[in-house]
């Protein structure tokens, strides 16, 4: 091609305006892009201080049901010491079995609606 030719090379103006459209609707879809993406990883690191709340209140929960648990036991042995005979090594066991049922199936409810909670508040929509 000579240098003139070249020169006159010029886009027809539909071809540019097409173009220019295109572009600018491809600057728009990526902007919407990154804001999308940018909200899911907001979105993300809520849910994740969510569930990470969850796990703390759950292990929290745990740790106080096994520190009650381990005391009760540590009671129990404490008043098995001072037992004067089997009858009343018996009576305190059972009454040590009736009173730990009772907190095992307390604990076992509470750290129940504990992990529900966690697991609805961590399932919640987030806006």
């Amino acid at each position: 091609m000579s240098e003139q030719a070249q020169e006159r090379f010029e886009i027809p103006k539909e071809m540019r305006s097409m173009a220019e459209a295109s572009l600018d609707q491809a600057r728009k879809g990526f902007e919407k892009f990154l804001a999308g993406a940018q909200q899911t990883a907001g979105s993300i690191e809520q849910r994740g201080e969510t569930v990470r709340a969850g796990a703390r209140d759950i292990s929290s929960k745990a740790i106080s049901c096994a520190e009650k648990n381990v005391q009760a036991s540590l009671d129990h042995a404490q008043a098995l010491l001072q037992a004067k005979d089997l009858t009343e090594v018996m009576r305190l066991h059972s009454q040590y079995v009736q009173a730990q049922m009772r907190s095992l199936a307390e604990q076992a409810s509470e750290m129940g609606q504990i992990v529900s909670r966690a697991a609805m508040d961590a399932a919640k929509p987030r806006s």
